[in-house]
């Protein structure tokens, strides 16, 4: 949607929920958020298969777990479009093929910058790195706080959400799975 489009919802919006939509501290509002939702919602413009693209290193002989943890995402709730946020732990084993570790920090910023759910999320992320990369394995964990349990409905402070997906050797072995879990703190 053009940034002037989106401006002129938000101005709506603003006239719709507040006494007095044209004080000065809302005169810029409109513009304001025009912005910050393409910037939350730029995942939407971007191919995850890009992000890896030109980053894998092929006739490796590392044949161990390679775990990148406690990576930090923010994302929008497609369903309240307020955020939810946390850490997100993405490993896999290995066939051959490595990719550079900053990629999975980045494809994980790809799918957070999306109208989301989380549990989406994590199947996304797991299934694009198994399509890419062709390991024997996926395993993907995300830790989320939602603001929409948070500010509104059951209103229950501190609650975390954790999805998982587990894909290859992740999820037929269960000592696989375990040694991912216990290197993320989460045994």
């Amino acid at each position: 949607m053009p940034a002037n489009d989106l401006e002129e919802h938000v101005r709506a919006l603003l006239r719709a929920i507040d006494p007095q939509p044209e004080r000065e501290g809302l005169a810029r509002t409109p513009e304001r958020v025009a912005r910050a939702l393409a910037f939350f919602t730029k995942g939407h413009d971007e191919d995850p298969r890009q992000v890896i693209n030109g980053a894998l290193f092929r006739d490796e002989e590392y044949s161990e777990m390679i775990v990148l943890k406690d990576i930090d995402f923010y994302s929008l709730c497609e369903h309240h479009i307020l955020p939810f946020f946390g850490k997100a732990h993405v490993a896999y084993l290995p066939n051959r093929r490595i990719v550079g570790i900053s990629k999975l920090a980045r494809l994980v910023e790809v799918y957070a910058r999306r109208l989301q759910v989380q549990e989406r999320m994590t199947s996304q992320i797991a299934t694009t790195i198994a399509e890419q990369l062709e390991p024997l394995g996926v395993g993907v964990v995300l830790e989320a706080e939602h603001l929409c349990m948070r500010m509104r409905g059951v209103e229950k402070q501190n609650s975390v959400v954790m999805t998982s997906a587990m894909l290859g050797v992740f999820r037929e072995h269960q000592t696989t799975r375990e040694e991912f879990m216990t290197l993320i703190g989460r045994r």
